[in-house]
This record gives structure tokens, sequence and C-alpha cells, in this order.
């Protein structure tokens, strides 16, 4: 989704936000078909200290045959097999998060590889959509100089930020490097570049899906979608980062961490499913609201 830079300064930061979200994806289903979905937020503490809470939650279809595990990276992930036929499926839900924008932390440090700990390990390694090794030598050469942590991740999502074209020309096969080459992204390419370029440098980065509703910012008239950024692991704990808008955001209702978009992609079916209608709100709503009122019109 397209976003201007600029906040709203009238905005309070005293109370914490609840924010409706949800979505509604309908298929058509030749065959009995397993699906698995990444879509499922939950209650979460940051290490940073953030706080996500969902209020309340109402299944809009397929509330039958849905299994929920946790997958390796502790998201809760749906299972089920879609019968033939057109099947939807969707929730609708109300979290509660701390009305505060990502915090800024710019004199934290870098940490050495010896001292990571063992659990992410794994962020510093090539994955199916982050090409890490193959932008090594760009990543060394633009920011091998920036001293701190902070400020070389930040120095990452300014270089993304003012040199790529937000807009449509990658697909779901899309590498970071790829998507560095041809200069146009989405936030699923944003997010995988700068986790690639964050790993090349010695940074553990990891891949997150989400919901981010236009709180403090004028309403986007382009139909929603679900939103993609990073984290950077930085001085012992994991950091925000959006390259795609590059600016403190409020309200962020984080569905599912991975290494890339392989890990939380919102669908993966097992057969023949193809989408034919996909819906996707998240929105300020007042504290009184209840998901008995029926959501945002304008992307509803």
């Amino acid at each position: 989704m397209t976003m201007t830079n600029t906040p709203r300064q009238d905005s309070p930061f005293e109370k914490p936000v609840r924010v409706r979200a949800g979505f509604s994806l309908t298929f058509d289903v030749p065959y009995a078909t397993p699906m698995i979905f990444v879509v499922q937020p939950q209650d979460r503490l940051s290490p940073t200290g953030t706080r996500q809470r969902i209020i309340d939650q109402r299944p809009l279809a397929a509330a039958e045959g849905i299994h929920t595990y946790t997958d390796t990276h502790g998201n809760l992930i749906w299972r089920t097999v879609a019968q033939p036929g057109e099947f939807t499926i969707g929730h609708d839900l109300i979290a509660e998060i701390e009305r505060r924008p990502d915090p800024q932390l710019p004199g934290l440090r870098k940490m050495m590889v010896e001292e990571l700990p063992d659990d992410v390990l794994q962020y510093l390694l090539p994955s199916r959509y982050v090409d890490s090794d193959l932008v090594s030598a760009e990543a060394w050469e633009r920011f091998g100089n920036v001293q701190g942590g902070w400020a070389q991740v930040q120095a990452v999502c300014d270089y993304l930020f003012d040199t790529c074209v937000y807009g449509y020309g990658s697909n779901s096969t899309t590498t970071a490097s790829q998507a560095l080459g041809s200069g146009r992204a989405v936030c699923r390419d944003f997010a995988h570049m700068g986790v690639a370029f964050c790993r090349a440098l010695n940074i553990p980065a990891r891949y997150v899906c989400g919901y981010m509703p236009d709180i403090d910012y004028p309403p986007d008239p382009v139909p929603m979608d679900f939103h993609a950024w990073f984290e950077a692991f930085i001085d012992g704990e994991w950091r925000t980062f959006d390259a795609r808008h590059n600016i403190p955001r409020t309200g962020r209702v984080l569905i599912a961490q991975g290494r890339d978009a392989s890990d939380v992609a919102f669908t993966t079916s097992f057969g023949s499913a193809k989408l034919v209608n996909m819906k996707v709100w998240a929105d300020e709503t007042d504290f009184d609201n209840t998901l008995d009122i029926a959501p945002n019109p304008r992307i509803f």
C-alpha cells in the first residue's frame, strides 16, 4: 500500500490504541486441498516492552475443521482441508497496542558474531528469498564504514528508501538481489533487501508480516494489504525497521516472523486452490467499538 511520509502532528500518545484488523480470502477449489495459513496475531510482549493484546476475535468463515499449531519460529499456524467449490476463510479482530511509534535508538552498538545467542545465528545465513551472499560485496562497500549497529541498519533503510521505487514489478519468487537490481519493490521486497544487507553485514535479521493501520497518517484510498517489515538483532534485542516507509509508525499488529516470506506466506496450498478475492483491513477503532459493527466500508 502507498503512504505519505508525514505524520499528523496532533496525535495523542498517552493511551493504548485499539486496531480493528482482519481479512477475507476466497478460493476456487476444484478438489479437497490441504492448506495452511499464517494469519493469526497473538498476545505478545516485544523485547523493547511494546505489548500486543488480542481483545476480541471472531471467524468470518471456515470456522469448522481448522487445526492450530505453533511452528519453529513461534508463529500460530492454521491448518485445514479446503473442500471443493468456493472456499472462504477469514477473521475479524481487535488488538490493543501501546500508542507509541517504533522506538528509535540510534546509539545501539553492533554485537560481534561470537557474542550472539545460539538461536539467532540462523538469521545470519542466506535463505530462499534472502540471497545475502550475493549482496555481500555491495553491503560492505556501501555500509561497512558506518559505525554502530543501529546506525548501520538505518543506513541500509535510508539507501533502500531513497533508491528503490515503490511499485509492482516483482512476483512471489523474486529474491532480494533481484529486487535490488530492478530498482522497483513492494513491501515484501523492501523487507527482503533490508534483511539481506543486514545478514551480509553480520547483523542477524528476520522477515516480519502483519497489519499496519494508517494511524497518525492521512487515510490511504488504496485497498489495504498485509504489510511486511523486518527486525534486526542489535545490542541483544530484536529491533523494528521498515525500509518501505522509513519512518516510525504506530499500531503495527504483528502476525509472524521468519527467515523470509517463505516461512510466513499468508497462505500455502498443497494442491490447486485459486485465490479469487482478497480483502484486508486495519483501522484504529474507538475503545467502545465492538465486533458487532461491520468493518470500515472503505475497505470491506
